[in-house]
Parts: C-alpha cells; structure tokens; sequence
C-alpha cells in the first residue's frame, strides 16, 4: 500500500518480521537459492573466471541465482549455459550447502559435458577443463566451490558418489534449533 513498515513478531510467529503499519502486510524475506554444476568431459572439471562482481577474476563452478518459476535443475542447467555456453546432461544433486550467514543456499549438480564442448558466457572472462593437479585452489570464489570440489575429488577416488549437505558460517555459533540427523 506503500505505507512505511517496521520490524516486528508477527503474532503466531517468532521472528523479526518486516510489517506495513498501514495494512498489516507481513513482508518475509528468505534466502536465495544458487544452482549450479560439476560439469565433467573425460574426467576434467569445466571451471569459468569470473567477468562480474564479486570475486571478479576467480574461478567457479558454473552456478548462480535461481529465478521464480524454475527448478534447481533447469536453473543449474540454464546458469551453466550462460557462464561456459555448454549443455550439460543432469545427474544427481551432489551438494547442499547452507551459507546462513549471507541468507544462501548454494546446490550443485553432478553433471557430464554433452559432446564435450564450451565456450565463454557474457559472466565469464574464460573458461577451462582441468584436472585435478591442475585446479588453482588459490584462486577458487567461494568456499562452497571449494568444499564441492574436495568432495567430488575425494569421493571419485572410492567411486561412488553421495550427496553432502554441509554449512559454512564464517564464525561458530549456536543453531537456534537442535538439527538431529540419520548418520
């Protein structure tokens, strides 16, 4: 109604909400969903430089935000066209990893260059195969590409491949909730 609004709980709720003092109109804010791929051709990961901000200049999984009215996989599928112009055939979900601290959660698929081939989306300043002696680990964007890419390292050397779910927080803290999982 474009009346100010104000942080508040909500009655039945138990979170700082933003509320319209005019009509009540609760405003929830949730957290973005990044998709992306491990895309692989003959054992090399495809990794892309980036062209854009943040992290302009370091190297990436093809991943980025998902949009409304698209699935996490067409979204990974889309986002790895954009960034290293290349089709991928889609696996399992690889990696779940929550970065709460930034309100993400970033989703990589496990996927295999259709034909082998890429080239260099308008977000890339290149894009490359690499081994695995031959990632610049250095020079990796985000924690979340790095922690995939251990993963997928790791468990290609026992062949078999699970899905992790994982979180990265930038300091220790107390979840709010106790999380209890199947081991």
């Amino acid at each position: 109604c474009g009346e100010e609004v104000t942080q508040k709980i909500p009655d039945d709720d138990t979170r700082h909400r933003y509320v319209c003092l005019g009509c009540e109109t609760i405003h929830y804010q949730n957290p973005n969903i990044v998709a992306g791929t491990i895309p692989v051709h003959e054992g090399k990961v495809l990794l892309c430089k980036r062209a854009i901000e943040p992290r302009h200049g370091y190297w990436t999984l093809p991943a980025g935000f998902m949009e409304n009215q698209e699935t996490t996989m067409e979204a990974a599928a889309r986002e790895t066209w954009e960034e290293a112009e290349a089709r991928v055939k889609l696996h399992t979900l690889y990696t779940v990893i929550n970065v709460p601290q930034i309100d993400q959660v970033h989703m990589y698929f496990l996927a295999t260059l259709i034909d082998g081939k890429f080239g260099v989306g308008s977000e890339s300043l290149e894009c490359q195969l690499f081994e695995e002696d031959e990632i610049p680990w250095d020079d990796l964007a985000f924690p979340t590409v790095k922690r995939t890419l251990k993963l997928y390292f790791e468990d290609r050397q026992h062949g078999e491949f699970s899905t992790h779910v994982s979180d990265i927080y930038r300091e220790p803290r107390e979840p709010e909730f106790e999380v209890i999982q199947d081991d």
